[in-house]
């Protein structure tokens, strides 16, 4: 029984990994992506747009494959979004949030699909 449960348990680990146990997991492509938000030192709390719970100086640090990112709260009015200026996460939808790329100078977006998986 002992060697059942062992086994039970390096199974979850493989489809959820512990630290995606403390984020948001999500399969975005077809590949598990965990994210994590944090709200980070904020030193200027009159700033207007907090919706969410969070302010500028936040961020969520996302782990996709070999892809690791941290984003930065964008100050971008209504529902949080995160961006490094070329990858872009927003969740409005928190079943089905929107990851992109942007792609060059050109303004093209390549647009994952994302949807909420539970460990």
């Amino acid at each position: 029984m002992t060697q059942l449960l062992a086994l039970l348990l390096a199974l979850l680990a493989l489809v959820c990994p512990p630290a995606a146990l403390a984020a948001d997991a999500f399969l975005c492509a077809g590949e598990p992506l965990s994210a994590e938000l944090h709200n980070g030192a904020v030193d200027a709390t009159g700033i207007p747009n907090s919706n969410g719970g969070t302010l500028p100086g936040a961020f969520i640090v996302i782990h996709w494959g070999e892809l690791t990112l941290q984003l930065p709260r964008t100050n971008n009015a209504g529902t949080p979004s995160y961006s490094d200026g070329r990858w872009w996460w927003q969740a409005e939808d928190p079943d089905h949030p929107d990851l992109a790329l942007l792609r060059g100078q050109g303004g093209d977006v390549e647009h994952y699909s994302c949807e909420r998986r539970s460990c």
